[in-house]
């Protein structure tokens, strides 16, 4: 081969960086590792028998091990934050949510019994992009004995509400489509949202965003809530609370408050040293009667937000998932990963949705695949 026949090799091309965004995708995607793994532990530690506490501190655990273990190289010499961003939560039956005790709180000692429906909520961060994620099982069901009665209503009802809630949260949609499409699902099964609930949009360092959805409002918060418009390259933490009761309102009982959240403007150091801008469990903090009181004083005065614990009324039930969405180019895209413990074998009622506009919307795939974008766009 003389050499004018030589081929010169053709050099590699430089292997494109990534786009910030999707180096963030990639953090809240191994956040959502995290914390699913911690999921799967806790749901097989919710058995009869089992501690509450002990239960929310393993979660807690959980969480910082399993961050403990990812993205441990500096970043131009700064360690990468990371580790809880949402303490885990066990709220039993009518408990809406956040019923995380202390071991000096009277319910420290509440123990999970045969047919209780218990909401498991926790989250982790990684450079403060956070997984968070809530599923609802009940202690002692299987596909032998599944849940019956107004316990599996508001359950079918509440993962039902998540799934249209997934096909809703999309490029283009208003807040208020969400929030009547759950209503719609809810009353399905002759249950309501939990009042006022809220879910948000969620940034670097912030899940609790500007734009929001809130479920079953009243009168004042529907007139004063502000529609937005959901948008390209957002992300959502969506909270489903349906409850078996008439009206979905909530009151707060005994529990006492054990988690809160800094304003992002105010720093408390010991705070931002363990929990940064995250909510924090009283229970990491050094000093417990001292902290009480001063965060009784840092509410007061709007420093720090309270997770209070509320209920509704007795001998309802409350069902919950939570899960993080990305608004991205090709569609919708969650985060967190599916229930580890919800399916349909589990769950037994006797009614079915029966609204048409439900149901087709049921049927629509969370993301379009390529081929069906090409016959949509050819068909233009």
């Amino acid at each position: 081969m003389s050499d004018s026949e030589k081929t010169t090799p053709t050099p590699a091309a430089p292997e494109k960086p990534r786009s910030t965004a999707e180096a963030d995708i990639t953090k809240y995607k191994d956040a959502a590792e995290v914390v699913n793994n911690a999921m799967k532990n806790l749901v097989e530690s919710c058995v009869e028998g089992a501690n509450v506490l002990d239960l929310c501190v393993e979660g807690d655990k959980l969480i910082e091990e399993g961050t403990s273990l990812i993205y441990n190289k500096s970043v131009k010499g700064v360690k990468v934050p990371k580790g809880l961003a949402f303490p885990t939560c066990i709220s039993v039956n009518n408990c809406v949510a956040h019923f995380s005790p202390l071991a000096s709180d009277p319910l420290s000692a509440q123990k999970l019994a045969k047919g209780d429906v218990v909401k498991v909520h926790l989250g982790a961060h990684i450079d403060g992009f956070a997984a968070i994620t809530a599923e609802t099982i009940v202690v002692g069901a299987t596909p032998e004995s599944p849940v019956t009665g107004r316990r599996a209503d508001a359950l079918r009802a509440a993962w039902t509400a998540a799934e249209v809630a997934m096909r809703l949260v999309r490029v283009g949609n208003k807040n208020w489509q969400v929030t009547e499409a759950v209503s719609k699902v809810a009353a399905e099964w002759g249950c309501k949202a939990v009042e006022g609930m809220l879910s948000c949009q969620q940034t670097q360092n912030v899940i609790d965003g500007k734009k929001r959805i809130i479920l079953n409002p009243t009168e004042g918060q529907r007139r004063d809530f502000e529609t937005v418009t959901f948008a390209e390259g957002e992300v959502y933490g969506i909270d489903i609370l349906i409850s078996s009761g008439e009206d979905g309102k909530a009151r707060l009982e005994e529990s006492r408050t054990t988690i809160y959240q800094r304003d992002h403007t105010v720093s408390v150091l010991e705070v931002q040293k363990k929990a940064g801008p995250f909510p924090f469990n009283v229970r990491v903090l050094d000093d417990e009667k001292r902290a009480r009181m001063g965060l009784q004083e840092a509410v007061q005065h709007s420093l720090v937000k309270p997770y209070e614990v509320v209920y509704t009324p007795p001998n309802t039930f409350v069902a919950a998932f939570h899960f993080t969405i990305a608004l991205l180019s090709g569609g919708p895209a969650l985060l967190t990963h599916p229930p580890v413990w919800y399916k349909p074998e589990l769950v037994r009622t006797e009614k079915e949705p029966e609204d048409e506009e439900l149901k087709e919307l049921l049927t629509r795939k969370l993301r379009e695949g390529k081929k069906q974008k090409k016959k949509a766009a050819t068909s233009e």
